[in-house]
């Protein structure tokens, strides 16, 4: 086999790796949901 051939077959293999990776995850993993309390000073809010 070529290089230039060899060089392109590797670069396939490793896309199909990172996609079967991110599809993993996001078919697998469920993210944990919570609540969120962001606190605003006041000063911000009373501008005039």
């Amino acid at each position: 086999m070529p290089t230039l051939s060899r060089f392109i077959m590797v670069l396939i293999v490793l896309g199909l790796a990172a996609f079967g990776a991110v599809y993993a995850l996001a078919t697998f993993v469920e993210p944990k949901q919570r609540e969120i309390t962001i606190r605003i000073p006041t000063d911000k809010l009373l501008k005039d």
